[in-house]
């Protein structure tokens, strides 16, 4: 069975001359400090920088400006102490500056400012020049009712989680075009719109927090599954989303969806050690090693399922952590509920319908009533759009066939979802499963 529920780029590098050789690798030392540290800091640097100036765009560029400026210093001078705050403060002079000489767009943000600080007052770094934390009222602008639901997912990716456009588009199975369209778009409704830089009110948050949620999934979903590169797995994207969610849950305790997303994070994040093996090569849930899953993440898991799922109407992300807790208490693949798992699936199904759902409940199915009962309900979906280009799809196919003994169709399956595998250690997933069954992949690999 095909773990993958849902759903790094290596830098090019000269031969540097002998006498510039310990220049040149100082520089790429630093270089890789800098990008880590970006990777790190960005979505606190962003948030500081709108809420100080009130528009993305000029947060964006301002941040990126920072970046050049640490790359030219940083190898020179040494990173500093608190490289956060050198990155904000240089991110700010160069707002200044860049406002200083454009006064129509100084005098546009000055109002967009005023009705900021009528909305509640910038917070200071703290006493020793951190950043302070603002990413959930920018989770929250990003995710305010006046933008279309697709865009305010992409944005936030975008400006939050540091996803590229193309690996924001592929998660969302859309062109990249489309997706920068859409990215541009929702900068441009929220500048249009005045949108504000807060955390709304009590009774604005039923309406708001099922997008926050979202993006915090989304993030999760390509830390889990990344969309692209040479990892099957983000960690740094799940570990934010986890992190995130935690906040979200001391902040709203009352609120069932957080806990059913954070159980629903904290229960997959727990099987991440045994789903790669030592060459980074996928491990299938049926053939990891259990003694290696988190069990204190489990435990705390399972817990908050209880509270997603006490109190009211079971939520999507509720019964989603109930399906995983049913996958992390079992033995073994062998012994899990799938009668359960299955029923689980029909709450879905009825709570928000969806072909990636219907996949994985076929799944379910093929391993409660055997492989040619779930194939049939895969064939149903043959002609579903939005699993065209979904590697899972054709990938949960080839595995059906492949176990029904129909080895030329499994393997055409197999190559139909190695064309769309976006990672390398899902190709060699799938290159190993088409010499598993005598058939070579491309070009004799």
């Amino acid at each position: 069975m095909d773990e993958r529920a849902g759903m790094d780029e290596p830098a090019a590098t000269d031969e540097p001359a002998l006498a510039d050789e310990w220049a040149a690798d100082a520089g790429s030392l630093a270089e890789a400090s800098v990008e880590s540290m970006f990777r790190e800091e960005r979505g606190r640097l962003l948030a500081s920088l709108v809420r100080r100036f009130g528009d993305l765009d000029l947060a964006e560029e301002v941040a990126s400006e920072a970046i050049e400026a640490a790359l030219v210093h940083w190898p020179v001078d040494g990173v500093p102490a608190k490289p956060g705050a050198w990155l904000l403060t240089t991110a700010r002079r160069k707002a200044v500056d860049r406002l200083r000489r454009d006064q129509a767009y100084a005098a546009r943000l000055a109002i967009l400012q005023v009705e900021a600080d009528r909305a509640g007052p910038v917070p200071p770094a703290d006493a020793d020049g951190d950043l302070p934390d603002e990413r959930l009222q920018l989770f929250f602008t990003c995710a305010h009712p006046a933008l279309p639901a697709e865009d305010r997912v992409a944005l936030t990716l975008r400006c939050l989680a540091g996803l590229t456009t193309p690996e924001v588009a592929r998660a969302f199975l859309v062109p990249p075009a489309t997706m920068a369209q859409r990215i541009v778009r929702a900068k441009k409704k929220i500048r249009q719109a005045r949108i504000p830089f807060r955390v709304p009110g009590a009774d604005e948050l039923p309406e708001r927090l099922p997008g926050v949620l979202q993006v915090l999934y989304s993030i999760f979903t390509e830390g889990y599954a990344a969309s692209s590169g040479p990892q099957l797995q983000r960690l740094d994207l799940s570990e934010e989303a986890i992190r995130l969610g935690r906040i979200l849950r001391r902040l709203l305790p009352a609120e069932r969806e957080i806990a059913g997303l954070l159980a629903l994070m904290l229960l997959i994040h727990a099987r991440r050690e045994a789903r790669t093996g030592p060459d980074g090569a996928i491990v299938l849930l049926e053939d990891q090693d259990r003694g290696r899953w988190d069990r204190t993440m489990i435990e705390e898991g399972s817990a908050l399922v209880v509270a997603a799922l006490t109190g009211g109407p079971p939520g999507l992300y509720g019964v989603q952590a109930a399906i995983a807790a049913l996958h992390d208490e079992a033995a073994d693949v062998t012994t899990t509920d799938w009668p359960q798992i299955v029923a689980l699936y029909d709450v879905l199904l009825a709570l928000a319908p969806s072909p990636v759902i219907a996949l994985n409940r076929a799944v379910a199915v093929a391993m409660r009533d055997g492989p040619q009962a779930g194939l049939a309900l895969l064939e149903e979906l043959a002609d579903e759009p939005r699993l065209r280009g979904y590697a899972p799809y054709p990938t949960a196919r080839a595995d059906l066939l492949h176990r029904l003994g129909r080895l030329p169709e499994a393997a055409a399956a197999y190559r139909e979802a190695l064309d769309l595998a976006g990672t390398e250690p899902e190709r060699v997933h799938l290159l190993r499963r088409l010499e598993s069954i005598g058939t070579p992949g491309p070009d004799g690999a």
